[in-house]
């Protein structure tokens, strides 16, 4: 932990008391609040913990000002520029990017355990035929500690090593699975043969009585959005993991839970609510009455795809990854679109409305990934399973950290209590 230099005091019914100030390698400085119910018998109030730090971490900053977001100290536009996902993959889960032999190595271990367990077909059929995929992966992945439960004892650090090889190896397999059953085609299994994004498309969309070979600009724009979505420092679905770890849970049901809090429209199903928004406003005609009605404060309809709850600036992510919707809609020759029209205003007017640039309302990563997913022939349904598949790595690296945490404790948010004050009971006939 960094060292105390600074103190801060904090000064309430005629006591004071002198708070530690911790500081980061970067970033803001931060008020030491673990001794204040014990010494003030006070708590802070803070819903939603957004100027809370409720964790010590090293894997990722996030500069919301500046639109700056960093794995391990790496800029993402230079990893998105000159690496791949799963060497970010490593560098996540270690912390330095590895060498070539490194790298072959993680590579031969993760393409090697993209096969799940037989006897998981099988559970996949107690599904309705009509279930969303995420609801499959929640059951699924959640049930991964019955078929592995040679890896969850969460002391040993081979287990918590090998319990995260498998993940980030099948959760692509455990995906393409869900969205297979959902369309009643039968399972492709993985292979070997194809890099860690090409294999999750032919997944997807091989099927076995046609021969399917992925495009490479295709594969690279699926590396790409695993890669930019692959950790966001603590939001709420790596804060759900790192609750559930604290408490001692199994990898597999951590995970579970994060792909739970996932679902949430509010974040990771945000790139097919954008989607939806497109298909609402329907033609180009119709943006300038979504506009008024979003600007109207009195209004519920909201543009969604633009600005973000961190990033106060432009979404570094967006940046990269209107670069991929570009390459991909190129390749696929799409550009008559009426979404994709709708989709190319907004963004034109978003960069240009005083209101939207005032507000610093821009385009972000969810405005292009929908795009982009949509254009290689995903549902909506599958959008945020394939968000889930590309965090993975980030919950288990934040999970591994936290397990590794000597200062560690469970999780215990405390409250403001507002209901009745202590009562007496009366029998039911005397009410």
């Amino acid at each position: 932990m960094d060292k105390m230099i600074k103190t801060a005091t904090l000064s309430f019914n005629g006591k004071s008391i002198e708070l530690p100030m911790l500081q980061p390698t970067v970033g803001p400085e931060v008020i030491d609040i673990r001794k204040l119910y014990a010494e003030g018998d006070v708590f802070t109030y803070d819903p939603g913990f957004t100027s809370t730090a409720a964790c010590d971490s090293a894997i990722t900053y996030i500069d919301g000002d500046k639109g700056e977001l960093q794995y391990r100290g790496y800029p993402i536009e230079q990893l998105a520029e000159q690496s791949h996902f799963l060497e970010v993959c490593y560098l996540l889960l270690y912390g330095e990017l590895p060498n070539a032999a490194q790298m072959q190595d993680f590579e031969h271990r993760v393409t090697n355990h993209t096969m799940v367990h037989e006897q998981m077909h099988y559970f996949f059929r107690g599904f309705r035929r009509d279930s969303h995929p995420m609801a499959t992966m929640v059951g699924v992945v959640g049930a991964m500690s019955a078929f592995y439960h040679d890896s969850t004892d969460i002391s040993d650090p081979w287990q918590r090593e090998v319990a995260a090889i498998r993940m980030i190896a099948k959760l692509p397999t455990i995906a393409a699975m869900a969205y297979k059953y959902s369309m009643g085609q039968p399972f492709v299994y993985p292979k070997n043969s194809l890099d860690y994004a090409s294999n999750f498309l032919h997944m997807c969309f091989a099927v076995p009585c046609a021969d399917y070979v992925v495009d490479p600009i295709l594969s690279k724009a699926m590396d790409r959005i695993m890669m930019l979505h692959a950790d966001h420092e603590q939001n709420a679905s790596t804060s759900t993991v790192r609750l559930a770890g604290s408490s001692g849970a199994n990898p597999f049901a951590c995970v579970a839970a994060g792909i739970a809090c996932l679902w949430g429209p509010a974040h990771g199903g945000a790139n097919q609510a954008c989607l939806e928004m497109l298909r609402e406003i329907g033609t180009v005609e119709n943006i300038p009455e979504a506009i008024r009605r979003a600007k109207d404060k009195n209004d519920p309809f909201r543009l969604m795809g633009f600005g973000h709850r961190v990033y106060k600036n432009f979404d570094p992510r967006a940046k990269v990854m209107k670069e991929s919707a570009d390459e991909v809609l190129d390749l696929l020759g799409i550009h008559d679109n009426e979404t994709l029209k709708v989709a190319k205003e907004l963004e034109r007017i978003a960069l240009e409305d005083t209101y939207f640039v005032e507000k610093k309302l821009y385009p972000n990563v969810d405005f292009y990934s929908g795009i982009i997913l949509e254009a290689m022939g995903f549902p909506t349904s599958m959008f945020t399973p394939i968000f889930a598949v590309s965090r993975t790595v980030g919950w288990i690296s934040q999970w591994k950290e936290m397990i590794g945490d000597p200062t560690q404790k469970i999780g215990r948010p405390r409250q403001l209590y507002i209901g009745q004050t202590a009562r007496d009971y009366v029998a039911v006939n005397d009410r």
